[in-house]
């Protein structure tokens, strides 16, 4: 891990000094060198990621497709997602709206006495190794994500957010940062927030960002794979995943009964509910009764997207405001 982190800073000053710092100064902008040189951190760990994409999960999809492509223009407009999230251009808005509002906040915590509660140090001489805690800040941070993700799927509002996700029909490797982007800050912010009351350094959250991201890219991939009986209770797989995304699966209520009751009776019929919400580890969904291991390769996409005819947009602006729509009730 060093000898990564070593060659990572590397390639991380030579993109600063080459390209970024004449930029800034171009600019006039001297002032943000230091923000500057964390935001070309991030901009290398993306051009990392799309590199594996590009090289290695990309070959799998045309190796073992579960569908033929037939829809190039809604991909087109995930690629454009994946390219703004990975890229940074989101983490730069971020920085130029929200992050100084969340500075002061915290500025304003330790000055009326909150301290950070560092999770590497509560077993001296272990947990403060290196991998020792990259393994246990992923499993909390998993574990956490797990509940945020129940949270899109449980909350009425939220999902009217987060049914954007899930409105692809067509899930390819670049269908991860499909998302609105209002979804995106309010998942951000609670990430954000638990690394600093763990104590996550800023190269470890990076490193552990970079990590997830490129599995869930894999797990959306158009990709007929599983990991066997073992493996599928280990690691989340694009098939487990895929069912997440599955039409009736899913992200829908098992209690149909209720549904069609309220159906019935004029109410909104709500989709919330439904399997595999783990983003890197099946061993939430085990544990609080919400994982589904079968076998199988279905459909995906949202009900009322199929059933009665539901606009989520084609476009990236009309996928925006849609959203915004659905939020207050307009769509």
């Amino acid at each position: 891990m060093d000898a990564f982190s070593d060659a990572f800073s590397l390639a991380q000053q030579w993109l600063f000094e080459t390209l970024v710092q004449p930029l800034i100064f171009a600019m006039g902008q001297g002032g943000l060198l230091e923000e500057a040189y964390a935001a070309t951190g991030w901009l290398l760990v993306g051009l990392l990621q799309l590199t594996v994409m590009l090289l290695v999960i990309a070959p799998l999809q045309r190796w073992r497709p579960v569908e033929a492509v037939h829809d190039h223009a809604s991909i087109r407009v995930d690629v454009l997602y994946t390219l703004i999230h990975r890229l940074g251009l989101f983490r730069l808005v971020l920085f130029f709206s929200v992050q100084p509002l969340f500075d002061d906040l915290l500025g304003m915590l330790r000055m009326v006495g909150f301290r950070t509660f560092q999770l590497d140090g509560i077993w001296p001489g272990v947990t403060d190794l290196a991998w020792v805690s990259l393994v246990l800040y992923l499993v909390v941070f998993d574990f956490f994500d797990y509940w945020i993700h129940r949270g899109q799927h449980h909350f009425q509002w939220w999902w009217r957010l987060h049914a954007l996700h899930h409105a692809q029909r067509q899930m390819t490797m670049w269908s991860d940062n499909r998302n609105h982007l209002l979804d995106d800050l309010i998942r951000d912010v609670l990430l954000v927030t638990l690394a600093q009351l763990i104590g996550v350094a800023p190269g470890q959250f990076v490193l552990i960002t970079a990590l997830t991201q490129l599995s869930e890219n894999f797990q959306h991939a158009n990709l007929r794979l599983w990991f066997g009986r073992l493996g599928e209770r280990l690691w989340v797989s694009p098939r487990f995943h895929r069912l997440h995304h599955s039409v009736g699966i899913g992200h829908e209520s098992a209690l149909r009964s209720s549904t069609d009751n309220a159906q019935q009776a004029g109410d909104e019929v709500s989709p919330l509910g439904g399997h595999n919400f783990g983003v890197l580890l099946p061993w939430w969904d085990t544990l609080f009764g919400t994982a589904n291991f079968e076998l199988r390769y279905d459909p995906t996409g949202v009900r009322d997207q199929i059933e009665q005819g539901r606009d989520y947009g084609r476009g990236f602006w009309s996928q925006q405001w849609l959203g915004l729509m659905r939020l207050v009730g307009r769509a």
